[in-house]
């Protein structure tokens, strides 16, 4: 069991029969009065997003969510996703990648989250390394710092990077926050 002072952000809690995952939460103590948690929690199997207070102690039950790895194939409007060991494929919707579709390349190792059998969603890691497919290009002697320029990745995804990045160069971008982190070197 999880009570509110466990609350983190991307914990799993299972209120009522539905599983959610926990967006955002504030721990509020009023100067009187008992303490409560206001959060932000995401249903795993609608997507539906809900705003809500619980009183400090409350319990919740753990949600019977399986993580495996799986390798991202293709995409043709529908994603699928192929276990590496037993080669089981698995078919997840546009909706259900929605967060992290501009950062999925062929052959990405990804976990495919499931709940009682059912793909709902999948993680995948913090940092990919990107190509650079379209940017303009720096010119000699702009070099203000933190002026940055648009980039289109090999995915079609639109990020910010600094000048001196040009088109066909690796990058390694955070997907948590679909930000350029660094150039890589191949």
């Amino acid at each position: 069991m999880y009570s509110t002072s466990d609350f983190k952000k991307n914990l799993k809690i299972l209120i009522g029969d539905d599983p959610y995952t926990i967006v955002d939460f504030q721990h509020v103590k009023p100067g009187k009065g008992n303490q409560f948690t206001r959060t932000k929690m995401r249903n795993l199997v609608t997507g539906v997003n809900m705003d809500r207070t619980f009183k400090s102690g409350e319990k919740f039950g753990v949600p019977d969510v399986e993580f495996k790895d799986m390798n991202f194939m293709y995409s043709d409007g529908d994603y699928h996703f192929m276990d590496q060991k037993d080669y089981n494929q698995v078919q997840m919707s546009a909706d259900d990648v929605s967060d992290v579709s501009d950062y999925l390349t062929e052959n990405m190792e990804v976990k495919v989250m499931f709940f009682n059998g059912r793909a709902l969603g999948i993680e995948i890691p913090q940092h990919v390394v990107m190509k650079i497919a379209q940017t303009d290009p720096g010119f000699k002697g702009n070099t203000v710092s933190n002026t940055t320029k648009p980039a289109t990745l090999e995915t079609g995804a639109q990020i910010q990077v600094p000048l001196h990045i040009k088109e066909g160069d690796n990058i390694k971008v955070d997907t948590r926050e679909g930000k350029y982190v660094e150039r890589v070197s191949t």
